[in-house]
């Protein structure tokens, strides 16, 4: 199993809802999202993330197929200039 986590910085934080819904949008069509959850940040600060995404993949071709998927590439398009910082790890387990 693939362990997929991005966190993002926003400049401005009302713009979270919209990244939320979009984000939790995705497995109705990418069927390969094994999992999917998108949290709001409740405690601004310096060294908070706004938005965290946690997602779960049966393989690694799995998740190559959700990055180069329309569907998210649609997604990052619209996120894209909301963010001011972005972290992202991937790991097997």
């Amino acid at each position: 199993m693939i362990k997929h986590i991005v966190l993002w910085k926003l400049h401005d934080r009302a713009s979270a809802p919209v990244m939320k819904a979009a984000l939790e949008a995705l497995p109705a069509v990418i069927p390969v999202i094994g999992k999917i959850e998108v949290g709001i940040n409740f405690e601004p600060g310096a060294a908070m993330a706004d938005v965290a995404l946690y997602s779960e993949f049966a393989n690694l071709a799995d998740l190559e197929a959700y990055m180069k998927h329309p569907e998210h590439l649609k997604v990052v398009a619209l996120i894209r200039p909301l963010v001011s910082e972005r972290r992202v790890t991937d790991y097997e387990i």
